[in-house]
C-alpha cells in the first residue's frame, strides 16, 4: 500500500512461486487481524460506525486496535488511489505491529492489510459508502502489483519509498527512488512524505516539492524541523494534524522486518518441500537433508538475524523528536523485564531503539517460522548475545547491550529462557 510501479514480468515470476505448493497464497486460510474482524462482522458480534467526515475510518481503527497517533502522510502518487492524492490532500497511513490502514480524502475505499503469521501480508479493501453494511473484501491480485516484488524481498509485503515528487504529487522517476529502512541514510528518506518533528542538523527529503532539475531537485532546508504542518496543507480533514517522524522511522523498520520474516519462511518452506520430493524420488530417509537445503536455511536465517539486530543501522547525527503521542504509546506496550526494560524503549539520539533487537521478535510471524529456520535464528541469536559469536556483522552491539537484550528476552519471551539453558 506504500509503493507503485513494478514491472509485470517481475510480478508474474513472483506469483508463480506463491500460488502453488508449498505456499498456496490465495487458497490457504488466513488468520490475520483483518480476517478476524471480517468474521466478527459476519457473525454480528461487532459492527462498524459511520462517521460523516471520515467514513468507516475511526471505527475500523478502533476495531483493529490501530492508534491514530501512528498517522503518517504521503503526498506522492504512489498507491492505489493516485487520482485523489496530491500535496494538498495526502494519503494517511495508520499502523500497529501487524496491521496497516490507508485512507484518502473522498476515497472510494479504505485500504487494509494485515500480516498472517504464516502467509505474510494479506490485502483487503473496504468501500467507503454508507449504503448497506460495511463489507471487507480480500484483494485478488491488484495490490500485489506493488506489493510482491524485489522491493518487498520477493514476497507479498510492504515498502516505504522515498521519491522526488512534483507539485501535483507525481514522482520524477528519472531522479531515482529509494526503498527505505533503518539502514537508509537520513538525507535519502521521506521524499514525497510530510514529516512533523525535529531532527537537528540532519536533513531529509520530506515536506518538499521537487523541481525538474537533476543537479538541484529540491531545497532540504524548507522541509527541515517542521512541527506544524498546517502551513503546508489543510490538516483539519485528518484524525491528527501530524505525520510523526518517530512513527515514520518505526514504519520503515517494521515494513522490511515483516518482509524478511515472510521471505525467510517462504524460502525455507520451498527448500524443505523440494527436499521431501527428492527424498521420495531417491528413496532416501524422510528426514534426510542435503547440504544445499541446509545452506538455504542458513542463508535465509542469517539475513533475518542481521536485520533483527539492526546491522548497518544509520547512526543519527542529531537527536530526533516526534510531535504526536506515538512514541509514548508505542513504548508503553512493553513487555518489560524485571528491571523495567523493553525492546520497545526508544533511544532517538544515536539510533531508533535503546536496545538493538527488533520488537517484532515477539510477533506471531516470528514464532511461526518453519522449525529449521527458527532453530537456526534463535541458536545463533543466543550465541551472539552470550558473546560467543563475535563475527563482524554484530560488532555494533556492545557487551552491555548483548547482556541486556538476553536478559530482556529471557524474562519476556515465553520459552526463550529454556532455549538459552538448553545451549549451555
Amino acid at each position: 500500500m506504500v509503493g507503485l510501479f513494478v514491472l509485470h514480468s517481475t510480478l508474474a515470476a513472483g506469483l508463480l512461486e506463491i500460488e502453488r505448493e508449498p505456499i498456496n497464497y490465495k487458497t490457504t486460510p488466513v488468520h490475520d487481524r483483518v480476517q478476524r474482524l471480517m468474521q466478527k462482522l459476519a457473525d454480528g458480534t461487532v459492527s462498524l460506525e459511520w462517521d460523516e467526515k471520515l467514513g468507516w475510518l475511526p471505527s475500523v481503527l478502533r476495531q483493529l486496535d490501530v492508534p491514530a497517533s501512528s498517522q503518517t502522510l504521503v503526498f506522492s502518487k504512489t498507491s492505489l488511489q493516485i487520482r485523489r492524492i496530491t500535496p494538498a490532500r495526502p494519503r494517511a497511513i495508520y499502523f500497529n505491529d501487524d496491521t496497516y490502514v490507508g485512507w484518502v480524502q473522498h476515497g472510494d475505499v479504505i485500504e487494509l492489510s494485515a500480516v498472517d503469521p504464516v502467509q505474510g501480508g494479506i490485502f483487503y479493501t473496504l468501500k467507503q459508502r454508507k449504503i448497506g453494511p460495511p463489507r471487507i473484501v480480500r484483494d485478488q491480485g491488484d495490490c500485489l502489483t506493488c506489493h510482491a516484488s524485489s522491493k518487498t524481498k520477493g514476497v507479498p509485503g510492504y515498502l516505504v519509498r522515498s521519491v522526488f515528487a512534483a507539485d501535483d504529487g507525481r514522482p520524477h522517476f528519472g531522479f531515482g527512488t529509494t526503498t527505505t529502512d533503518h539502514s537508509t541514510p537520513f538525507e535519502q528518506r521521506f521524499g514525497g512524505w510530510y514529516v512533523s518533528g525535529t531532527h537537528g542538523k540532519m536533513r531529509h527529503r520530506g515536506n518538499a516539492i521537487s523541481r525538474v532539475d537533476r543537479t538541484n531537485p529540491f531545497d532540504p532546508e524548507k522541509g527541515a524541523n517542521i512541527t506544524d504542518l498546517s502551513r503546508l496543507f489543510r490538516v483539519e480533514p485528518y484524525l491528527e494534524p501530524n505525520s510523526d517522524l518517530v512513527a515514520l522511522m518505526v514504519l520503515e523498520h517494521q515494513s522490511q522486518m515483516h518482509n524478511l520474516i515472510t521471505s525467510g519462511s517462504y524460502d525455507c518452506r520451498h527448500a524443505v518441500h523440494y527436499q521431501k520430493i527428492m527424498n521420495r524420488a531417491l528413496d532416501r530417509p524422510v528426514g534426510y537433508e542435503t547440504g544445499s537445503t541446509r545452506n538455504r536455511v542458513v542463508s535465509a536465517g542469517d539475513k533475518l538475524l542481521r536485520y533483527l539486530l539492526y546491522c548497518d543501522e544509520f547512526e543519527l547525527k542529531s537527536p530526533i523528536k516526534g510531535v504526536s503521542g506515538f512514541a509514548r504509546h508505542f513504548s508503553s506496550l512493553g513487555p518489560r523485564d524485571s528491571k523495567g526494560r523493553s525492546l520497545r524503549d526508544l533511544d532517538l539520539k544515536r539510533r531508533i531503539f535503546r536496545y538493538p533487537c527488533s520488537f517484532l521478535i515477539y510477533s506471531k510471524s516470528f514464532d511461526k517460522l518453519p522449525a529449521p529456520l527458527l532453530a537456526h535464528v534463535e541458536t545463533r541469536l543466543i550465541r551472539v548475545l552470550r558473546g560467543e559469536d563475535l563475527s563482524g556483522d554484530f560488532q555494533h552491539i556492545s557487551p552491555g547491550d548483548r547482556e541486556a537484550i538476553l536478559e530482556i528476552l529471557m524474562d519476556t519471551k515465553p520459552g526463550f529462557r529454556a532455549k538459552v539453558n538448553d545451549l549451555e
